[in-house]
């Protein structure tokens, strides 16, 4: 058993490569973090592993959790990953060589991971997700399709008016529950449904989909695809100059993935999130003073994907300060509040107002944020 699977697109640098099994021991609180580190997701990993070690650097300068120093054991959380993360993530609870989970991945693998970690060790989700998560002790603190995704397509069809949208996105729960919430919200508006589709990761010929959907005559697209499948989908989609017909809203695109895109393919394309590099808030600019301290001004891109990893430490440590002895009776849908550092919020409580949503433009290689939603 290893602790870590190393994925060759990582930069080494920011990994901790462990070629033995861990040994239980109380020297460190030991936080597995599960990210993917290849395939469609393995994007996301660089961003996600340096706003992790923001949180663990301010904790450990303080004193870390349950008066340990925090240590992170990355693992590889992609679904294309060539190991069973439930038999490692078992075999690391059974052997005591993790205190708890900070897991940013898709939800098919919190589904599979949730009938494995059995409320042993605490297990913090981070990401967006499709909502409904109330498996006790498993705290998903992302935005849900009502909060994210609602009131972006409200008003991009208030500022637009298309007469029709089409949906594509990976074939898994998120997208597919996101979609079945959108469609709600087209037939509420009298609004037509021109096109939906589900790919598996690594689709490869985006074009053929991109043309699809230009037959299909939609004149607005709700984009739910993946890391690198979102960046194929919208090279293909600016290649083809698209952006002349249709605008473009999508929940999980972000700064990595606006990056590798290209500014020529980022037309007309909006991003909904509670977080972005670029927003305005002393609780932002008080974590990215953090976060280039920590990496330098060569750090991989800030990111609502990233900070959800440095949101999650802080909440975990928050949840074991406050409810060390009674977090298993519980879930994030739960009142039981838990005061943690954000990106987002200077302070920030599960149980009171949530942060707010925005919608952000691309505006070359970077997001510009137009309205608090």
């Amino acid at each position: 058993m290893t602790s870590f699977i190393k994925a060759p697109k990582v930069p080494t640098e920011l990994l901790e490569l462990q070629t033995r099994p861990l040994s239980p021991h109380k020297g460190s609180y030991r936080i597995a973090l599960l990210i993917p580190l290849c395939g469609s997701a393995g994007l996301w990993a660089p961003s996600c592993i340096s706003s992790a070690q923001v949180a663990v650097e301010e904790l450990n300068r303080g004193g870390g959790v349950d008066g340990r120093k925090v240590q992170l054991i990355m693992i590889d959380a992609a679904m294309e990953a060539s190991i069973s993360i439930e038999e490692i993530v078992n075999d690391l609870i059974e052997t005591g060589s993790i205190d708890a989970i900070v897991g940013m991945h898709i939800s098919a693998i919190r589904q599979r991971l949730s009938k494995v970690v059995r409320q042993r060790i605490p297990y913090v989700y981070t990401p967006l997700y499709e909502g409904g998560e109330s498996t006790a002790g498993l705290f998903a603190i992302g935005e849900t399709p009502q909060e994210q995704l609602g009131p972006s397509m409200d008003l991009i069809q208030d500022q637009y008016r298309p007469k029709s949208w089409a949906l594509i996105g990976n074939d898994y729960v998120w997208p597919r529950i996101s979609h079945l919430f959108a469609k709600s919200k087209l037939r509420a508006r009298s609004i037509d449904l021109a096109y939906e589709k589900y790919l598996p990761f690594g689709s490869r010929n985006m074009a053929q989909y991109v043309a699809e959907i230009a037959a299909s005559k939609a004149e607005a697209v709700l984009i739910s695809l993946v890391g690198q499948d979102a960046v194929a989908f919208n090279r293909a989609f600016g290649g083809a100059g698209m952006h002349t017909q249709m605008v473009r809203l999508s929940c999980a695109v972000e700064e990595n993935g606006l990056l590798a895109a290209g500014s020529r393919n980022s037309k007309r394309l909006f991003a909904a999130s509670s977080y972005f590099a670029a927003l305005p808030t002393e609780a932002n600019a008080a974590f990215k003073e953090l976060y280039y301290g920590l990496h330098g001004d060569q750090a991989p891109a800030l990111n609502a994907i990233g900070q959800s990893t440095y949101e999650g430490v802080h909440f975990l440590a928050g949840l074991m300060q406050d409810h060390a002895n009674h977090w298993r009776e519980h879930c994030v849908s739960d009142v039981l509040p838990v005061i943690h550092r954000s990106g987002r919020k200077r302070l920030s409580s599960n149980t009171s107002e949530r942060p707010p949503v925005y919608l952000a433009r691309a505006d070359g290689l970077k997001f510009e944020v137009i309205k608090e939603l």
